[in-house]
């Protein structure tokens, strides 16, 4: 009969943790408007007069003015609600934290879970808001390396023409689109990035704006490349509440609470500072075979 032998199996303390991205969406938005002691705000849209051929001699005499006929200005609003109040809340029991070696510490998971589902939601959500917002939106087009430095090119063209502010432009891409980059024969990389912005996460310059690269599961199925000015953007976070309660009512060990409230927002005169190139998903190509 054959012998039966428990193998010993050691666990280190060690924790298999989840590769995470920092955040890069403070480079392609701004914090310019304050919710301090509010949920809603209004921002002002004023209106311009037209110009008009100054009448020297008077001859017009249906105007008065000899400047040209008096228009009014319209002074309206668009209101920023912050939509998104999300929160969450887990348990460590002492025992879990003695018979784990120590690895299930309040702190250490508060900021795992910081780490591998807050930033990312609001990174995945400020972006759904830019491409959804966009106020310059070419049809879908599947990207190559053939056609990746054109496109980005004309969507630069694009800006220009929009009158955006030359510099201070991201060009945001997924891993796969700056694959294309660098497999292109017309683009060249500048990646000699001062280390301040590196730090930031950018990865390189290209046409005289910042390249920075996001992970696809962050980004809108069939992203392919974003260009847009931080000006256009605001995305605020009014409340970031984070907290450990040792021992409360109940609970014999830690009690972990969290709560965020957050949104984004594409201001309605600055939309035309963001170009938004997607590629054909298959949900698209679904479409299109059926019809």
């Amino acid at each position: 009969m054959a012998n039966t032998v428990n193998l010993v199996t050691k666990f280190l303390p060690l924790v298999d943790e989840k590769f995470t991205t920092e955040s890069k969406k403070s480079l392609l938005t701004n914090k310019d408007f304050d919710w301090t002691g509010a949920h809603s705000i209004k921002v002002y849209k004023v209106s311009t007069s037209a110009m008009n051929d100054y009448d020297r001699p008077g001859a017009n005499t249906a105007n008065w003015s000899r400047f040209g006929p008096v228009s009014g200005l319209d002074a309206t609003t668009e209101e920023m609600t912050l939509k998104k109040d999300r929160s969450f809340t887990f348990a460590i029991d002492k025992l879990d934290t003695d018979e784990t070696l120590g690895q299930l510490q309040a702190a250490s998971a508060l900021e795992r879970q910081l780490r591998e589902v807050v930033i990312p939601e609001v990174d995945t959500y400020t972006y759904g808001v830019m491409c959804e917002k966009a106020g310059i939106k070419p049809n879908a087009l599947a990207l190559t390396a053939a056609n990746i430095c054109g496109e980005i090119f004309k969507g630069n063209t694009a800006l220009d023409n929009a009158e955006v502010p030359e510099t201070g432009r991201i060009i945001t891409v997924t891993p796969d689109t700056y694959l294309l980059m660098k497999q292109s024969k017309d683009i060249f990389l500048e990646t000699d990035i001062a280390e301040d912005m590196r730090l930031k996460g950018v990865i390189a310059q290209l046409d005289g704006a910042k390249v920075i690269k996001v992970p696809a599961n962050r980004l809108p199925a069939g992203f392919g490349f974003l260009i847009a000015h931080p000006v256009a953007t605001v995305a605020p976070s009014k409340l970031e509440d984070y907290r450990i309660h040792q021992d409360p009512p109940g609970i014999s060990g830690s009690l972990v609470e969290g709560r965020v409230c957050y949104d984004a927002f594409v201001l309605d005169n600055k939309a035309q500072a963001i170009y938004y190139q997607a590629q054909p998903t298959k949900a698209d190509s679904g479409a299109s075979e059926t019809k």
